[in-house]
């Protein structure tokens, strides 16, 4: 189990960070892998629990050190992605990573690991859904939810790269579903 790796993406506000957490408030011995991102901390996110903050030179400097396993410009001038550090941490504890990344974050991590990892996409079930709980989070201007969804058009055509897709109609449902699809891969050798 130590050399398995459980990818959750989709786009932004589908719900794959809430899974995630529920997962591993149900007991699965998975362990959140905190990506670093050089983008702006949102209201009640904390650096080293959501993130890790780092300005765009601290990111670069750690991309020319060679510290990420995979990292991404999702939009210009922000950058995500997965420290090395964190998870040998991880792996140390004895844990499975389960990582919340982008699309294309995700798709580099399952190449890197291949069979060693499972990746999930998760789908809201519109568009227009997906644009709805973005406002509800009053956590952007109008300008970036722009960007958001485009953006989203775009991961969405992603899904067939991924091992399984959950479409997030209903919270309780997509969590079930993903428990037991990630509770039968950590079950296999």
């Amino acid at each position: 189990m130590s050399d398995k790796y459980v990818i959750v993406s989709a786009p932004s506000g589908s719900g794959k960070t809430t899974i995630i957490h529920a997962l591993i408030a149900k007991g699965l011995p998975l362990a959140f892998s905190v990506s670093a991102t050089s983008r702006q901390p949102r209201i009640n996110e904390i650096n080293g629990e959501d993130y890790y903050f780092l300005s765009l030179k601290e990111f670069k400097n750690k991309i020319a050190n060679n510290e990420f396993v995979e990292y991404e410009e999702v939009y210009p001038g922000v950058y995500y992605g997965t420290l090395k550090n964190e998870l040998e941490k991880i792996k140390a504890e004895g844990k499975v990573p389960i990582f919340d990344v982008d699309v294309k974050g995700g798709m580099r991590l399952k190449n890197i690991f291949c069979d060693n990892a499972l990746s999930l996409f998760i789908k809201p079930p519109s568009i227009e859904d997906l644009e709805k709980r973005l406002r509800n989070r009053n956590t952007e201007d109008e300008e970036i939810l722009k960007k958001r969804l485009k953006r989203a058009n775009y991961e969405l055509s992603m899904e067939p790269h991924f091992d399984y897709v959950i479409i997030n109609d209903d919270l309780n449902r997509a969590i079930e579903e993903a428990y037991k699809i990630i509770k039968d891969f950590l079950d296999k050798n």
